[in-house]
């Protein structure tokens, strides 16, 4: 399931990228499908590293990877061990809303970033969001929890004012929101719900096969129920 837009990035051969809250690797692996770069997989939990190394393997061996050197590494987003403006591309989806200092992330992001070069930004929707958070107590709490909801303004000014320049935005998701309602009102903890699993299949059927109708329908709702901002910023010079 891929979040960020990479036509946004302007990836050119021996970019140097970083995923960092990698997860499972979905954009770790988009990454490394981008022609003679260098991609870095990054993620505070050493477990999502390891399912990440098993997905590359699998790319791998049936010559899916395109990149030139790729690497996988426990890090903190509030400490990240890169020089200043050493980065081409940093990708940071569904990370700062579980993270307390969420500034010190920020600055992290854009002390790395090369000047000229671009960060990708996603977190959850407010509005889908917010309903996640009234349907349940739980669901904040889960998945090393959510300790805020972004709005897109407020989030822009927080980037900006380490000195990047926003300069695209969109939502993505859409058929995700209700999934989450749904999972949400019966608990999210919950895995004997029937209409849950049912919808759950649904979406990896969607996102194995691909389909034009659920990706027509996706790309209609986005803008109402996007269940993930994505936002693009620009570090001045180069």
């Amino acid at each position: 399931m891929i979040t960020i837009d990479f036509k946004k990035l302007n990836i050119t051969p021996s970019d140097k990228i970083l995923d960092i809250g990698c997860g499972e690797g979905r954009h770790t692996i988009k990454a490394c499908q981008q022609k003679d770069t260098v991609c870095i997989g990054a993620d505070f939990g050493f477990n999502n590293l390891v399912e990440t190394k098993k997905k590359l393997e699998f790319h791998q061996a049936i010559n899916d990877l395109r990149c030139k050197t790729m690497d996988l590494s426990c890090m903190d987003v509030t400490n990240l061990p890169f020089k200043k403006n050493s980065l081409d591309i940093v990708i940071c989806s569904e990370v700062l809303e579980h993270i307390p200092d969420d500034k010190k992330a920020i600055s992290e992001l854009i002390r790395i970033l090369k000047p000229g070069k671009f960060l990708a930004i996603s977190v959850p929707r407010f509005l889908p969001e917010k309903i996640c958070w009234l349907l349940s107590d739980e669901y904040f709490n889960a998945n090393m929890g959510h300790v805020r909801i972004y709005k897109k303004n407020t989030l822009i000014s927080a980037v900006e004012s380490f000195g990047v320049t926003f300069f695209s935005s969109h939502y993505a998701h859409s058929i995700h929101s209700p999934f989450w309602w749904l999972k949400c009102l019966v608990g999210p903890g919950r895995t004997d719900s029937k209409l849950v699993n049912l919808y759950h299949k649904l979406l990896v059927w969607d996102l194995m096969k691909k389909p034009k109708l659920t990706s027509f329908i996706d790309k209609l709702l986005n803008p109402i129920l996007g269940k993930s901002l994505v936002l693009y910023f620009r570090k001045p010079g180069g």
